[in-house]
């Protein structure tokens, strides 16, 4: 008979507080686990300030710690609380260690931050570690320029994690595209541990009624996206002036401003759209999924998950990729454009509203990306179901004895340094 005590579980950690694609990448992993396996649980922990606005299907939940966030200068501070960072990141790692100690999971998904935010969570995976919990970390398919990742992973002291804590690192994307430890010096024991999944595919969610568009949107219509909108303001710039310009595209552009934009720059997007026939926007659809199934074309940063989807609705795509402070985007939307499933505009390009509306106006007769056959591109979500369900067949019993293996090797290595 299974009970409440002995059904599986699995606890997702999300440290981010800032945009959209930590927090819609667990959500979309979470839905995937528990639509496929009977029984399952899933909590993601996430310090995201709007995790409530999104919906959860059952047996999946979230616990929200207080959001920091990253000031220009590499420093954190509170998001709203008025607490010093020390105070917020004791409270963040506090409730981490409580949670997980409560829920005791089978399997710890970790997200992008080895060791969590400023270390967070370390204490946590030890604690699980010991009780056979499998520690997972996943990995988008590019982190960064490895000229930028190497030294803020040495920092971080990322690497020995990998190598001493985790049990598998997932990369959700395909190597052909890209290998995101590329360039860093990294150990064969952990090249071992790396399993590449495929990309997240994405679908609307079935129990949603029509969806209808937003008033005053007209097929057929490009999606403008960027995202959470902290950092999409120059994007949104650059369409409208392609709109404003004599080469305005005939077709309708939809503007999804996103959540995190500064109140007084859409106030002033607004108004210019306002002025436009051709333009629509809204803030935020917690659907954008709807929204990207109706669209003809997308333009986009270029973010991971806007890249999921793209992929996953078949649309054809403009990508302006941020250069700074994370080359990220710009190394995923080259290596798209180099394989024919995107095109790509520099900033430098985009900003020339020609240049911009003819990109544009070109999108509308762009190819598919189904058009190119990559084996594997979306399987992302099929695949990491199968790990997980082969990790929670193997039980806590066969992690709790190569856990004491490896103790007891690191244990003769360091009396041998000894003597």
């Amino acid at each position: 008979m299974t009970t409440a005590a002995n059904r599986p579980r699995v606890l997702i950690y999300s440290h981010d507080s800032f945009g959209l694609g930590h927090l819609r990448r667990c959500r979309a992993l979470a839905h995937a686990m528990v639509g496929d396996i009977d029984n399952l649980t899933v909590l993601i922990l996430s310090g995201s300030p709007i995790i409530g606005s999104f919906d959860f299907r059952a047996r999946v939940d979230f616990v929200r710690v207080p959001g920091v966030i990253k000031l220009r200068n590499g420093e954190y501070t509170a998001l709203n609380l008025l607490l010093d960072t020390e105070q917020t990141m004791a409270m963040r790692a506090s409730i981490i260690k409580h949670t997980a100690d409560i829920f005791d999971p089978d399997i710890l998904l970790v997200d992008k931050e080895p060791l969590g935010l400023r270390g967070e969570a370390k204490e946590t995976m030890e604690m699980l570690k010991a009780r056979g919990t499998k520690l997972i970390l996943g990995l988008r398919d590019v982190m960064d320029d490895a000229a930028l990742l190497a030294p803020e992973w040495e920092r971080k002291g990322a690497m020995p994690a990998l190598r001493d804590i985790y049990d598998e690192i997932w990369v959700y994307g395909l190597p052909q595209i890209h290998d995101p430890l590329e360039h860093l010096s990294v150990p064969q024991s952990v090249r071992h541990k790396m399993v590449y999944t495929g990309y997240l595919e994405r679908s609307v969610p079935q129990a949603l009624p029509d969806p209808g568009l937003p008033d005053g949107v007209q097929e057929p219509f490009i999606l403008v996206t960027t995202g959470g909108g902290g950092d999409g303001d120059q994007l949104v710039d650059w369409v409208l002036k392609a709109y404003e310009s004599e080469m305005a595209p005939p077709t309708h552009a939809l503007i999804v401003f996103g959540p995190f934009m500064q109140p007084e720059l859409k106030s002033d997007f607004q108004e210019r759209v306002d002025k436009l026939d051709n333009v629509t926007a809204i803030t935020f659809d917690a659907h954008l999924e709807t929204l990207m199934a109706q669209a003809s074309g997308v333009v986009a940063m270029g973010g991971y998950n806007t890249f999921c989807e793209i992929l996953s609705f078949d649309k054809p795509a403009l990508i302006v990729p941020r250069q700074v402070p994370r080359r990220e985007q710009l190394i995923r939307a080259s290596r798209a454009q180099e394989l024919g499933l995107v095109s790509m505009l520099t900033e430098d390009s985009a900003q020339n509203p020609s240049v911009m509306a003819t990109a544009m106006r070109q999108l509308m007769q762009q190819r598919r990306p189904s058009k190119v056959v990559v084996p594997g591109l979306l399987d992302g979500l099929e695949n990491v179901n199968r790990l997980v369900k082969m990790h929670l067949a193997e039980g806590r019993h066969a992690a709790r004895k190569t856990n004491a293996a490896r103790q007891q090797k690191l244990t003769v290595a360091q009396d041998s340094a000894v003597s």
